[in-house]
């Protein structure tokens, strides 16, 4: 199957000749099992690191190298951890390796004990500020490289858009394309500005499918132009901000692959049709986990390998389920392929060539230790607390106002999840009155409410993920439909319960560092101006 080339995606990712020959320069001198290694990127249990973690980096120094969570713990931790890898790299003979985590924002964010909370990115797209979206990236690649991280597994640039996605959802920044889009470029910017590689994921969009690619392999049932117009948007505009690397999913496109239930991650259409040639992308193209279900239960760890290799993948991710052993036998067998003729060593040498010069474009070859003791005083978590706060105050949204809700006049009732104080502590409106229940409220406080509701003059209530809690639903459809404002904590779905509220709001997020925006769009101070990235159910 063959794609046009699309014109606004020209190749952002030009070296320049000198770059190109001194990637080649290097790869050169490689022998063929460290060319080989370039294009895995490995993984191991726990820290410090075993000794069979440690013998498979010095045998087979690999390109790259995962952090799972039993690898991480606070910052002092991560960096040790992260020195030791590349002085094991390193004093085998080796190049200095990506070594990358999950660190998305919201829901998954592998570095927790003292790193940022970053909220959901929806929350980002939402201010519709692409330079407040780049220093968020900035913030995050920075706290990264404070522990030596210098790849990051994020951006996710799949879409919102199946409210049955198992494995997406709040992971995504929205459903619209085009905000998305922007969002996804903006992060972009930054994280590599601060010298952090991106990875725009899940190729060619994980977003609508009903099947989660960690345990079966995940359907994408649109056409191509569908595609084209929605789900490749936010990669198009990835690869126009330059991504350093864009991974594949584990995903059956049938209308892009002519071959039944064969995964995007290992088509050559789809990788090197659609993305490398199609769409005219020159950076790291990688696979997603190669331990996930949707394939591993189909081929073996040499033939994931092997066939990853010959779609056009550059990178072989190779996860938390798969043993030293198998890490070493998929990589070996990589190299008898080449031996054997069945893989091409140009196609080895290629790849291998595209790594190492990202490794230059991000100054990984350039890497020094890191003092471990000091890693915390290297991460500013007070001003990324206080850029957490601006992406509040600037994405917060007001999805609609038929009564004129804000600012709270007096004698206004405010319903808070009595487990979460801080929502009415930290506010405490001079003409409301504060009322907390259970996050699931029982009938009694549901009654009690009802009362205090019918001498309000506008009822604020606080929600999270209501749609599932049928006790949340219950309160808030005993307050009075034309004077209640539903301000959504978490997800954007409550609405489908009580369409009939007068007021609604999005704050995307359940973090304390929204209760200062709050409080502001109650009482005034300022005006929610985040805008709808999430189609809202009513």
């Amino acid at each position: 199957m063959a794609f046009r080339v699309w014109g606004l995606l020209a190749l952002v990712l030009c070296l320049t000749p000198a770059r190109a020959q001194d990637a080649s320069s290097i790869v050169a001198q490689m022998t063929l099992r460290q060319k080989v290694g370039q294009m895995f990127m490995l993984s191991f249990f726990g820290s410090p690191m075993n000794e069979s973690a440690r013998a498979m980096l010095r045998e087979w120094q690999p390109g790259a190298v995962v952090l799972l969570p039993s690898n991480l713990g606070p910052p002092p931790q991560v960096t040790a951890l992260t020195n030791d890898v590349q002085q094991t790299i390193l004093g085998a003979g080796g190049l200095p390796a990506f070594i990358a985590v999950d660190q998305e924002g919201g829901i998954i964010a592998r570095l927790k004990d003292g790193f940022t909370e970053f909220p959901v990115p929806a929350l980002w797209a939402a201010t519709n500020n692409p330079a407040l979206i780049e220093r968020v990236g900035a913030a995050m690649a920075a706290e990264l490289l404070a522990v030596g991280v210098n790849m990051n597994l994020a951006p996710v640039a799949d879409l919102n858009t199946n409210p049955r996605n198992p494995i997406i959802g709040r992971r995504a920044f929205g459903s619209d394309a085009a905000l998305v889009a922007q969002a996804v470029a903006a992060w972009v910017r930054g994280a590599q500005s601060a010298g952090v590689m991106a990875t725009a994921k899940h190729f060619p969009g994980h977003g609508d499918t009903s099947e989660d690619s960690h345990t079966t392999l995940a359907v994408v049932p649109h056409n191509l132009e569908r595609l084209q117009t929605v789900e490749l948007v936010p990669f198009a505009r990835a690869i126009q901000a330059g991504v350093g690397a864009v991974m594949m999913g584990h995903l059956y496109v049938a209308a892009l692959e002519p071959t039944p239930n064969l995964p995007a991650s290992l088509s050559p259409t789809i990788v090197t049709g659609l993305l490398r040639e199609g769409m005219g992308y020159n950076g790291i193209i990688m696979t997603d986990a190669m331990d996930m279900d949707a394939i591993d239960t189909v081929y073996s760890a040499p033939e994931r390998a092997i066939n990853a290799i010959l779609a056009g993948n550059d990178l072989i991710l190779l996860g938390a389920h798969i043993s030293p052993a198998e890490q070493i036998s998929a990589m070996q067998a990589v190299v008898d392929a080449v031996e054997s003729g069945r893989i091409p060593l140009e196609r080895v040498e290629a790849s291998a060539r595209r790594i190492v010069a990202a490794k230059q474009r991000f100054g990984v070859l350039d890497w020094q230790p890191l003092d471990a003791a000091s890693a915390a005083a290297r991460i500013p978590r007070d001003a990324h607390e206080a850029l957490v706060e601006q992406l509040f105050r600037e994405g917060i949204t007001l999805v609609y106002d038929r009564f004129g809700a804000l600012p709270l006049s007096e004698g206004a009732l405010v319903i808070y999840p009595a487990s979460r104080p801080s929502l009415w502590n930290d506010c405490r409106p001079a003409n409301a009155r504060g009322l907390g229940v259970n996050l699931s409220p029982t009938d009694e406080q549901i009654a009690w409410a009802r009362t205090e509701a019918q001498r309000a003059s506008a009822v604020v209530v606080f929600t999270q993920n209501a749609h599932r809690d049928p006790q949340q639903i219950k309160l808030v459809q005993a307050l009075p439909a034309a004077r209640t404002m539903v301000v959504a904590l978490w997800e954007v779905d409550d609405l489908a319960a009580f369409p009939e509220v007068a007021a609604y709001m999005l704050v995307y997020s359940p973090s304390v560092r929204s209760n200062r925006a709050l409080c502001d769009i109650l009482t005034g101070q300022i005006t929610p101006s985040g805008v709808p990235v999430l189609e809202v159910p009513r």
